[in-house]
């Protein structure tokens, strides 16, 4: 039985970094896993940033709740879910997804938690190591056949451990360390990925 796997953030919504950052002034938010491949530290990093500039979690969730999918993103999961199981899998937390989950009509999502304590972020909480590659590889324990689509360097891992993948609007760097993964740029093309993958 075949599944497609999506990445969130930069496939179906905008980075929400990005328009925290664009929001609020504060430049070093722009940073996303677009530009650092090393999760753990961008974190840790963005959270010591929100706490310099005194940001809660309830300013973080107000930029959210403006933001909406891209244009074109729920139509596009419509048709896939017509066809196929979906999963998006992504390393954004519960507490900022929530919002757009609704606005996408609900698509299962397995993401992370934060710790908050009184409104403000202490801690970031993986649910796993290396979640995205871990789901692909627990679906195929479970005799799925996975197709995987992102934009970032935390997606490469679940793209090629999966049956089929490609990457979405995926920044320069990646394309040049990974020439050999097929590039999309719009919800059409990925949906061409997506049939050619469920025909095999």
């Amino acid at each position: 039985m075949k599944i497609v796997c999506l990445d969130l953030e930069g496939v179906l919504v905008p980075e929400i970094w990005i328009n925290v950052a664009e929001r609020t002034g504060i430049e070093e938010l722009r940073l996303t896993t677009r530009d650092e491949p090393d999760y753990d530290k961008l974190m840790r990093g963005r959270i010591r940033i929100l706490d310099e500039h005194n940001l809660k979690l309830s300013d973080i969730q107000s930029v959210i709740a403006q933001m909406g999918p891209m244009q074109g993103a729920k139509e596009f999961l419509e048709e896939v879910r017509s066809m196929t199981q979906l999963l998006i899998l992504s390393d954004t937390f519960v507490q900022f997804a929530t919002p757009l989950m609704q606005q996408l009509g609900w698509p299962t999502l397995w993401c992370n938690s934060l710790e908050v304590v009184d409104d403000r972020i202490v801690a970031h909480k993986m649910r796993i190591d290396n979640g995205k590659k871990a789901a692909i590889e627990a679906l195929k324990g479970l005799n799925f056949s996975p197709f995987a689509a992102g934009d970032s360097y935390n997606d490469l891992a679940m793209i090629e451990a999966a049956d089929g993948g490609c990457l979405f609007r995926a920044p320069e760097a990646i394309l040049t360390e990974y020439p050999h993964l097929v590039l999309t740029e719009e919800y059409d093309q990925l949906l061409a990925q997506i049939k050619e993958f469920l025909k095999r």
